[in-house]
Formats: C-alpha cells, sequence, structure tokens
C-alpha cells in the first residue's frame, strides 16, 4: 500500500499530528531526524513549523521532505512503544 500523508497540524518544536492514507494517525517528534544539510534550517522551530503538504508528504520550501513511509514507521514504533498498539488501543 502507498502511503500519503492526508493532513498535518504542527503541535510544538519538532512535533506533528499526521493522518496517513490508510486511517492511522498521531504524533511524531522530528528533532533526531534532521540530519544532512538540507534539514539544517528546519532545525529552526519558527521554520520547521512552516511544512506544507506536497505530493504525498510533509515539505518545506527550501526543498526538504521526509517520506510518508518514514513518518509512518515512526508513529508506529512510537505507538508499539508505548504499549498503546499491545494493549489494543490503537485500532489498524
Amino acid at each position: 500500500m502507498f502511503l500519503k500523508v492526508k493532513k498535518a497540524q504542527h503541535i510544538a518544536n519538532y512535533t506533528i499530528h499526521l493522518t496517513f492514507s490508510n486511517g492511522n494517525s498521531g504524533q511524531v517528534n522530528l528533532e533526531e531526524h534532521l540530519n544532512g544539510e538540507i534539514f539544517e534550517p528546519l532545525k529552526n522551530t519558527e521554520y520547521f513549523k512552516t511544512f506544507k503538504i506536497q505530493g504525498d508528504t510533509i515539505a518545506w520550501e527550501n526543498g526538504a521532505d521526509i517520506a510518508p513511509e518514514f513518518l509512518h514507521d515512526l508513529l508506529i514504533w512510537f505507538l508499539d512503544f508505548k504499549g498503546i498498539i499491545k494493549n489494543n488501543i490503537f485500532q489498524f
């Protein structure tokens, strides 16, 4: 299945609430994933929150974007880490 980011809302700092085309949704924190020259401007939180949905994912004016599959994997890892999936709180 090809994932698409359908909705994205800045929460705080480097945290974004995402909704995907498969219905999964939740928050991801990207602070530790802004590596590389293209992501340097995003380390400024004021610039970080200027993202827009472009194509199937979130992107910034400087050309930076993050694959929707990576974002979804971060969400699933976080939910699994917190035990939300294990406790059947999160439905697929």
